[in-house]
């Protein structure tokens, strides 16, 4: 099994990387690959997954606390 990275882009999407299962709120798996977008500035389309939606509209800059 792959490890799974999740790496929260400056303002953009959560970048999910690895063999990772995502399911709605019903149990109900989402048809992905290896690698995808969630969104995170709520204004997608395409809700939990980015469609770019937020290029312009969306600031934020998470970091880790060393």
């Amino acid at each position: 099994m792959s490890k799974v990275v999740i790496k929260v882009t400056d303002n953009g999407p959560a970048i999910v990387t690895g063999d990772v299962e995502l399911v709605d709120g019903e149990g109900n798996p989402f048809n992905i690959g290896e690698q995808f977008k969630l969104c995170r500035c709520g204004l997608s389309n395409h809700k939990p997954f980015c469609d770019g939606s937020h290029r312009g509209k969306f600031e934020s800059k998470v970091r880790a606390n060393s």
